[in-house]
């Protein structure tokens, strides 16, 4: 009889575990299946990005200096493809194919965008604000996170400022040109900031030091803020 009870319960025990095995098996299999879901529709979002970025490059080239919006002229489509791309990059890892195909191209248009604003500042007398930001996530360097945020935060406050971010260990002869020209060091995280190379974590109470104008813009927009509220409450 007591043979019995513990063959029931070993049998119950096992069926149990198996149930509990296959439930997990089954969740994780729909959890990857709609992680590779919305991963394929944020690449179809960035094939469509893409596109809309190199027409706009056409557009702003043929534009007159009074219809482009420096502030923000093709700045909104990179910040886009910075975050669509960061997602690939934390659900599929920093070395897989698409990942990588997809950042090279996106490297190229942060060029691409960097000399026609050059381009722009030739034509129209505009002086763009930017920083050039190299960075890696191959384990190797502790506070590029920290960087990525800062700099996230300082492009979301100050729309008038381009940052046009590079992983320092593309295999990509462009941005290992560019590496070239501005003399980076694989000191990282790195920021070229007009002639002048800065390493390590910067904060952006630093990175307003280094950048003087962001303080008179912060300073312009609190004003203006200040005069529309006193309007407001004289109406």
């Amino acid at each position: 009889m007591r043979a019995k009870i513990e063959t029931r319960k070993y049998v119950l025990s096992f069926v149990i575990t198996a149930m509990v095995f296959f439930g997990a098996l089954l969740a994780s299999n729909r959890f990857a299946e709609r992680r590779l879901a919305e991963v394929k529709s944020i690449e179809d979002k960035i094939s469509l990005d893409l596109l809309s970025s190199e027409t706009q490059f056409a557009l702003l080239k043929e534009s007159s200096c009074k219809a482009i919006d420096h502030s923000t002229a093709f700045s909104e489509e990179l910040n886009s493809l910075t975050q669509k791309l960061s997602y690939m990059e934390d659900n599929l890892g920093g070395e897989n194919p698409e990942v990588l195909s997809l950042k090279k191209y996106y490297s190229l248009l942060q060029i691409k965008d960097s000399l026609l604003v050059k381009q722009v500042n030739e034509k129209c007398g505009v002086k763009p604000i930017t920083i050039i930001y190299f960075y890696s996530n191959k384990g190797d360097c502790e506070d590029c996170k920290r960087e990525g945020y800062v700099l996230t935060k300082l492009r979301e406050e100050y729309p008038e400022l381009r940052i046009y971010s590079f992983d320092y260990n593309l295999d990509l002869s462009a941005v290992k040109t560019l590496r070239s020209i501005y003399g980076v060091k694989n000191t990282l995280p790195a920021l070229v900031i007009g002639d002048e190379n800065y390493y390590g974590f910067k904060s952006t109470d630093d990175l307003e030091k280094i950048i003087p104008q962001l303080k008179r813009l912060r300073e312009a927009r609190e004003k203006a803020a200040l005069t529309k509220t006193a309007t407001s409450t004289k109406k």
